[in-house]
């Protein structure tokens, strides 16, 4: 889980992962080309690489080879132990208490 947040830590890893969810299967300089348009983010394409290899690694980016171009798929799969962890509940309801919940029959 450590790979996910250190993917997740840096702003730009995370429009790549906006642009994926806007439009996923990008190549990279479809995604290059998305940054600058709609983030006036304008890092090389090495930059870029270095960042969807982090992400890749992370396991949030998968990428499939169609002849010479590698388009990329965001992968939420890797988030699922995070929401997992720390549950999404209504304000103002407590967390049960574990040892309430193993006396009840």
């Amino acid at each position: 889980m450590a790979d996910v947040f250190t993917a997740l830590a840096d702003s730009t890893r995370r429009l790549i992962l906006d642009e994926l969810t806007e439009r996923d299967g990008q190549t990279l300089f479809e995604i290059c080309g998305r940054l600058a348009t709609n983030h006036g983010l304008a890092s090389s394409r090495q930059a870029i690489t270095q960042h969807i290899d982090v992400l890749e690694s992370a396991g949030l980016v998968e990428t499939r080879r169609e002849g010479r171009y590698k388009f990329h798929h965001l992968n939420t799969e890797p988030l699922e132990p995070i929401v997992g962890r720390w549950p999404i509940r209504p304000r103002g309801t407590a967390r049960p208490d574990p040892a309430e919940e193993q006396e009840q029959p």
